[in-house]
């Protein structure tokens, strides 16, 4: 006859606490990298915008150069003469170099009713500013230099993102 075993297998107390501190641990290191994710994502969004309205400050500016090619006046005209050599600001809309203005400090963008950036009078005023400046090339004719300055406060400290482009006399 077999004599039954009072030795049950299973799980010690201290088995269970080991298993739950290990568990435990790995939750938490978890939620840590969810949570450096997340402050990450949200301190990099008013970069990656401003990295953009640096972007559309160049391509205004090289709107104006094919413009100008479109109406058959020299490719730089009103460019390398205009208040950019010294900033100047713009936003989508400007289809004429007339119509640059001379930066101002104290001018934000503002974002319109159709969701753009522009300077508008009654437009939701944003965190932004952006100065073009536009310089020629020492020795050549065909090629100005286009650097946009896009600022902001992020929390209280002062924030930029600068982009340079090169646009050349393409006729």
């Amino acid at each position: 006859m077999k004599i039954p075993s009072t030795h049950h297998k299973g799980f010690t107390l201290i088995e269970i606490i080991i298993a739950i501190t290990v568990l435990s641990f790995g939750v938490l290191m978890v939620y840590n990298a969810f949570a450096v994710a997340a402050s990450t994502t949200y301190a990099n969004a008013p970069r990656l915008a401003a990295s953009y309205l640096a972007q559309e400050g160049i391509e205004i500016i090289r709107n104006l150069r094919d413009i100008n090619f479109i109406n058959q006046a020299v490719w730089s005209a009103g460019l390398l003469t205009g208040p950019c050599l010294a900033g100047c600001q713009a936003d989508y809309r400007v289809s004429a170099t007339n119509q640059l203005e001379s930066y101002d400090g104290n001018a934000f963008l503002g974002i319109n009713s159709d969701g753009f950036y522009t300077y508008d009078f009654g437009a939701t005023p944003t965190i932004y500013k952006r100065k073009i400046t536009i310089s020629p090339i020492s020795g050549t004719i065909d090629v100005m230099k286009v650097d946009v300055l896009v600022s902001w406060n992020y929390n209280g400290a002062p924030a930029t993102f600068n982009t340079t482009g090169y646009l050349y006399d393409w006729q």
